[in-house]
């Protein structure tokens, strides 16, 4: 029996990847954490806008055009002022943070696209601009859990899914060496490896568990490729004096252990 509910993406490189969707309790611990995080920069924004605005509408007016007004104006502006903040929080985070805010960082899950690829400012704007529409008499929690891709109103305009940050699994069907044992710790302190993402995680655990199957000579040539591509992903200057398999079995190790 399948208790929870998987999705397949296909790479460039003919790999096929399955990722378990983030699921309604992961996604509203999130969103609790994401609104307390949110909470206080209102607050701080609010408490800064009051002292602004009092200064704002002694001069206003005095103004012959508006001064009779001021008071509508500063509301409207208030409330454009919170909806930007509400907005750009969740824009300004999941485009930097590769599909994460602060609490679905927490909660390790993450948006992508239907086809596994990172969100970008497009997509993490539609979500954002549809979530209260989301939020309304909890529209969006029956979309999640009536939905099969597990998605909000936002997420169908959007074209994404949220899924969770992967860790590994199956790590006894292939040995790692001693070496790689070493050298993740380093990998660790010397390379950004926010910048992996759990497709290219699992593209290295389905090399790393298919290896063996593999003719010498494309072993070593795939091996060398992914090393590089790894390498430039994680934003690593040069790759350590090691095979790429073991360059690869670090990186594997690594990821584990990294800060999501």
């Amino acid at each position: 029996m399948q208790f929870f509910n998987r999705v397949k993406f296909r790479t460039p490189e003919s790999v096929e990847l399955e990722f378990t969707l983030a699921g309604i309790g992961n996604r509203a611990w999130a969103l609790l954490i994401d609104y307390f995080v949110l909470a206080v920069i209102l607050l701080v924004c609010i408490y800064t806008w009051i002292s602004i605005s009092g200064q704002l509408a002694d001069i206003l007016q005095d103004q012959d055009t508006i001064g009779s007004q001021v008071g509508l104006w500063l509301i409207a502006i208030t409330f454009l002022l919170l909806f930007g903040i509400y907005v750009g929080y969740f824009v300004f985070f999941e485009t930097i943070w590769q599909g994460q805010t602060p609490g679905k960082r927490f909660a390790k899950i993450r948006v992508v696209r239907d086809d596994g690829r990172p969100v970008g400012l497009a997509q993490a704007t539609l979500r954002a601009l549809l979530r209260p529409l989301d939020e309304f008499l909890f529209l969006g929690s029956f979309l999640i859990m009536f939905s099969h891709r597990e998605k909000r109103l936002g997420d169908w305009a959007a074209g994404t899914i949220v899924i969770e940050a992967e860790r590994a699994i199956a790590s006894a069907t292939f040995t790692i060496s001693e070496q790689a044992k070493l050298l993740y710790t380093e990998l660790l302190s010397i390379a950004d490896l926010s910048q992996l993402l759990p497709d290219d995680f699992a593209i290295i655990r389905e090399y790393l568990q298919r290896r063996g199957a593999m003719a010498a000579k494309s072993r070593v040539a795939l091996a060398s490729k992914l090393s590089q591509q790894v390498a430039a992903i994680i934003n690593l200057e040069q790759l350590p004096e090691v095979p790429p398999d073991i360059f690869l079995e670090a990186i594997y190790l690594a990821y584990q252990h990294k800060e999501f």
